[in-house]
């Protein structure tokens, strides 16, 4: 039989059929994909064949093979340097939520989502959430500065605020009759998105630790549901960091727009935009053409700095 995975528990997979039969299904054995050295060899939105077996009259399956991916979201595991994690895979699209303040997102921790969502073609969105509560005129102004760094690239961004139901109705127009992931870190808002959007879910919420400024985990599992409105969603985890995968340093540079745009005009083919000179990624900095913080987080990515995009290495700045 074929089936989409719907939600992942590490052990057991919920697999739905194109009927609408959902089946609890597990692995046998040891499952290795070629090239991918994960802690999840399936994932959500992972197009699989399993076989049923019966026991004590239950039915379940035997996944035995997974199909060719489209493309998938990867990252690093912050705790296992070494091992990587697929958050999920034939996605459509994702919109990445995004806090100025409670918990804040820094512009590290988007431009290696970015990246990452470059690298295999996957559309990105980035919903600034929780403008209801950005009252400040210095919280406004970081929200517009950060707009137009990546409106100028490129990305479509939307300010909404989910509490109030503000803007809601642009992301759901932008779903209808595709697959879409909701990312960012605990406490940005995601469930509470989730649940504006689909109020039958009635998704579980939690409120920001006020000590450090960061959400509590609420969703434990990516998981897929279908919408009344001919959408699926997928939520996702908090993710705390970002690591990038798998990328050699002379393609790190494709996946920022603005610097493929001008590779050719370097005066050198394998210019990685550092200390070469006549560079025009260079050039362009300088001149503030490419926004410094986006040089700064190319640099951090080039030269494997992995604690850059720890939300804790933030927490007193």
């Amino acid at each position: 039989m074929i089936g989409t995975v719907y939600k992942s528990t590490g052990s057991w997979y919920l697999v739905k059929t194109e009927e609408g039969k959902e089946y609890e299904c597990r692995i046998k054995g040891k499952f290795r994909l070629k090239g991918i050295k994960s802690t999840n060899p399936i994932a959500v939105g992972d197009k699989v064949n399993f076989t049923l077996e019966t026991n004590n009259d239950v039915e379940t399956g035997i996944i035995d093979e997974i199909f060719d991916r489209k493309n998938y979201i990867i990252r690093k595991s912050v705790n296992l340097s070494k091992q990587t994690h697929i958050i999920a895979a034939n996605i459509d699209q994702v919109f990445l939520l995004i806090t100025i303040d409670n918990p804040p997102t820094f512009p590290s921790f988007i431009d290696r989502f970015l990246v990452t969502a470059e690298a295999y073609s996957i559309p990105c969105v980035l919903a600034f959430n929780k403008i209801d509560s950005y009252t400040e005129i210095e919280r406004r102004a970081e929200v517009m500065y950060l707009k137009d760094i990546y409106e100028n690239i490129g990305y479509e961004c939307i300010e909404i605020s989910a509490k109030e139901q503000k803007n809601v109705d642009a992301i759901k127009e932008r779903m209808k009759g595709t697959v879409s992931m909701f990312a960012g870190h605990s406490g940005v808002g995601k469930s509470t998105l989730v649940n504006a959007i689909a109020p039958e879910l009635n998704l579980k919420t939690k409120e920001i630790s006020e000590q450090h400024k960061q959400g509590q985990h609420t969703t434990t599992f990516a998981e897929m549901f279908d919408l009344k409105f001919g959408a699926k969603i997928i939520d996702t985890p908090g993710i705390k960091g970002f690591g990038i995968v798998d990328m050699e340093k002379e393609e790190v540079g494709d996946y920022f727009p603005e610097f493929f745009a001008l590779k050719n005009e370097c005066k050198f083919n394998n210019c990685i935009h550092i200390e070469e000179p006549k560079c025009a990624i260079k050039d362009a900095v300088e001149e503030g053409e490419i926004a410094w913080s986006r040089y700064k987080s190319y640099l951090q990515i080039i030269e494997g700095d992995e604690n850059s995009y720890r939300v804790d290495e933030f927490k007193d700045q």
